[in-house]
């Protein structure tokens, strides 16, 4: 019956309206039975009003007059166990999220209606009205601005007491549902980008600012998972798995740092020092203090890769002059004898040195890096945790106070660049690579790492405490011994991963471009002699592998690959990499497959052409382009549409001339032997060994029943039957699994076990005779390659005499 009169008046008139507010307001319980009913009031309510502010004031105004919003929070109060509270707070977001007019919403964040229903009693245990909840409070964060925020906050005197939507949205800020937590964060970042000052007091107020402590707590606890996946603490999983729980783990690590960044990012000077103060003491400064000083002796602390990752990480996407100057001042302190500069208040570009022992540093150290630039004026960084801990922390390194004379290279984060361990050294040369490529690093801590491009600058001016601090620089006094624990990494006796090796070659170019004076005499020889020599002798004696055919496609790509990373910023270099070094494993057991064969041509042809470019950079500064290789015209290609005559382009099921055809018979599986013909002919670089058999109407030609890559056939008369010829045939595609392995950067397919072919001659001598034709064939291919790479290794020759 009520439908039937709805029907008779227009909905969306005023008259409609009213009945319909009528109606709903006759509801003095909402339980089970007539829960429907209610919700198609509702639901008609918010389509009227949406409809009115947008085509018909007198709706909107009827709405206002008639308070309708009061309606909503009485329906809560009373509603019985019937659910309507996920429906309610959905039409009510719809509604708020359709409003155009200012007046609008104005009108429905006053009087305290949105505040009644955030802090109505919703019972969210083990139901799904959490979404509807915070679709909620999402929805009137999309719309506030700096004109309606003062309407959804308690205000007592001049101070804020109450803001429910930004207290009560915290309350999911750790939900388990990650589309909870990305709405809370967009909510939370609306809010910080219109508050005004007494919000952002209130914010950053005890016990409210404890979300940023929380924010911190969190992303600690998703370091120590990530190290649990690094080094498999107790899990036992296979090395797939670990794979993916290191990169799913990696992949949250770096969402929580993009927030942080995104909280940065709004500007406001309370926000950054809350931000920057929870970040140093709560995670940075613990995690730099445990794994420099300790060792990483305590079983509970982070590993020191992961270590090195995490800070890395938050360089790279938080960064920030604080946050850069403070990692360095923490990194190099104990190392420096310091010429520390104050800022004076006002201006940060005043400075004032003065040339302190060691004992009598602390102080002055905290004051500089507590500096915080980007607070526009307000109070400095309190990190509390540094004055705390420091005192222990130098202890830990067994250094004497009251010595100026401290610099080690065996002391802090030189202990690492040191080390035995390669992926710690690769990992510490690149943190200290993005603080000093980095434009947030302050001028003197820049001139103190000895890397700053700013160095020749620094040297000029009168300041003579700037200039002794640039001349004790610890990498100019070290950077001989740290380019040659990186050129011995690249000469390691024992095979090493090929991203290993790529990781060395960037870390010494990056090292070589601040380092001007280039390598000296021992470490040349190191190189050239030793290293570089290695990588084209095992470049070259892929010539003889199984994969020979493929080396000039390989060495293209893989040169333009090369000039990619050794170019690439450490700001923009994924620091993943240092966790791909200890998962990186490569077990060949000394598998002889073409799958392992493919491995190791690629990472030969990519060792060696890394080496060319850093020959190529050392001796004459620069990257190669491309590499010189001689153009070969082929007629080899894969179309079907072949003419018979053209064998090298045959395919499968192509018609063949069968003039260079070799007899014999062969038999596949468990097939009686068939009669055959066997073609091996090669055309430039591609080669091919074709079996036909003949046509049926044809006499002189046959019909291609099988195709293997001459390339990896290694043909081997049998010693019993002399009268067999054994083949190995490739059965790994290099360009099918490069594909599917696309989308997966740390693991490769499983190999696949290669075919065999046994060729059955008339007799002994028709068996040798194929056996050379087919060798012939293979040799006439090779060189080809070999042309095609004469002027890259000719090129190679003459770098060696410059």
């Amino acid at each position: 019956m009520l439908r039937s009169l709805w029907r008779s008046i227009d909905r969306f008139s005023v008259q409609h309206f009213q009945y319909v507010i009528n109606e709903l307001r006759k509801i003095k319980v909402v339980d089970e039975h007539n829960r429907e009913l209610v919700m198609n009031l509702l639901q008609s309510v918010v389509e009227i009003v949406t409809y009115g502010d947008r085509q018909d004031p007198h709706i909107f105004e009827c709405f206002m007059e008639r308070q309708v919003l009061a309606d909503f929070v009485r329906i809560l109060k009373i509603s019985q166990e019937s659910k309507i509270d996920g429906p309610l707070l959905q039409y009510l977001s719809i509604m708020i999220q359709n409003m155009d007019s200012e007046h609008a919403i104005f009108y429905c964040f006053s009087n305290g209606y949105m505040n009644n229903i955030i802090l109505h009693p919703y019972k969210f245990d083990g139901g799904d009205l959490a979404p509807y909840y915070v679709s909620f409070l999402r929805a009137i964060s999309n719309k506030i601005n700096k004109d309606t925020l003062c309407l959804l906050v308690n205000v007592q005197g001049d101070a804020v007491v109450s803001f429910p939507l930004y207290t009560e949205a915290l309350r999911f800020a750790q939900h388990e549902e990650k589309m909870i937590q990305t709405a809370i964060r967009a909510l939370v970042l609306n809010i910080y980008n219109v508050s005004d000052d007494m919000v952002y007091q209130f914010i950053s107020t005890p016990p409210v600012s404890e979300y940023f402590s929380d924010l911190v707590r969190r992303l600690s606890n998703l370091c120590f998972c990530l190290d649990d996946f690094v080094y498999d603490k107790g899990r036992k999983m296979d090395a797939q798995k670990r794979r993916d729980g290191v990169i799913l783990e990696a992949d949250k690590i770096a969402d929580e740092l993009h927030y942080f960044k995104d909280i940065l990012s709004v500007g406001e000077p309370r926000l950054t020092r809350l931000v920057t103060e929870n970040l140093l003491n709560g995670l940075v400064f613990p995690l730099l203090f445990s794994f420099m000083a300790s060792k990483n002796k305590n079983g509970s602390d982070l590993s020191a890769i992961t270590s090195l990752y995490i800070i890395s990480c938050l360089l790279q996407v938080v960064g920030g002059r604080s946050m850069i100057n403070n990692v360095a001042g923490v990194i190099l302190y104990h190392i420096l004898n310091l010429n520390v500069r104050i800022p004076s208040e006002g201006n940060a570009s005043d400075v004032h040195d003065d040339v302190k022992t060691f004992s009598k540093c602390l102080n002055e150290v905290e004051r500089v890096i507590c500096y915080d630039p980007e607070s526009n004026g307000s109070e400095s960084i309190n990190v509390t945790y540094l004055g705390a801990h420091w005192e222990g922390f130098m202890s830990s390194f067994n250094i004497n106070s009251s010595n100026s004379e401290i610099c080690s290279k065996r002391s802090g984060i030189f202990a690492f660049v040191f080390c035995e361990d390669q992926s710690l050294l690769l990992a510490s040369i690149f943190l200290l690579l993005i603080l000093t490529e980095s434009k947030d690093l302050d001028c003197l801590l820049s001139s103190m790492s000895g890397l700053s491009e700013k160095e020749d600058e620094m040297l000029q001016t009168d300041d003579t405490s700037i200039s002794k601090s640039v001349d004790e620089s610890i990498f100019i006094r070290f950077m001989p011994e740290i380019l040659n624990a990186l050129l011995n990494v690249l000469a390691f006796q024992q095979p090493l991963s090929i991203m290993m090796l790529w990781n060395a070659g960037w870390c010494l170019q990056k090292l070589l471009n601040f380092h001007r004076e280039g390598l000296n005499g021992d470490n040349l020889l190191l190189f050239t002699q030793t290293s570089y020599d290695q990588s084209r002798v095992n470049f070259l004696n892929e010539l003889g592998g199984v994969w020979f055919d493929h080396i000039p496609d390989t060495l293209i790509t893989e040169s333009a690959s090369c000039v990619r990373v050794l170019e690439q910023s450490s700001q923009y270099k994924d620091p993943l990499f240092m966790l791909e070094l200890v998962l990186h494993h490569q077990p060949t057991n000394g598998q002889t497959s073409s799958y392992f064969a493919w491995q190791r041509m690629v990472d030969a042809v990519k060792a060696f052409i890394l080496h060319f470019q850093l020959k190529t950079f050392i001796l004459k500064g620069v990257l190669v382009d491309k590499p010189l290789l001689n153009m070969i015209s082929s007629s080899t290609n894969d179309s079907r549409v072949i003419r018979a005559s053209d064998v090298s382009s045959a395919s499968f099921g192509s018609n063949v001339s069968l003039e260079s055809g070799i007899p014999c018979g062969i038999a596949f599986s468990n097939s009686e032997i068939r009669d055959i013909y066997v073609i091996p002919v090669a055309s430039g670089i591609i080669g091919k060994l074709l079996l036909a058999e003949k046509h049926p109407f044809r006499s002189r030609h046959g019909v291609v029943i099988a195709i293997a890559p001459l390339a990896g056939l290694f043909p081997k008369i049998d010693e019993d039957h002399p009268s067999w010829l054994h083949l190995q045939i490739r059965e790994f595609d290099p360009q099918f699994y490069s594909t599917k392995a696309r989308g997966n950067h740390l693991s490769m397919p499983d190999h696949l076990a290669d075919g065999r072919w046994t060729l059955g001659f008339p007799n002994a001598r028709a068996c040798e005779e194929a056996h050379l034709v087919i060798l012939n064939e293979i040799t006439k291919q090779r060189s080809a390659v070999e042309y095609m790479l004469a002027p890259l290794l000719q090129d190679d020759l003459e770098l060696a005499k410059s």
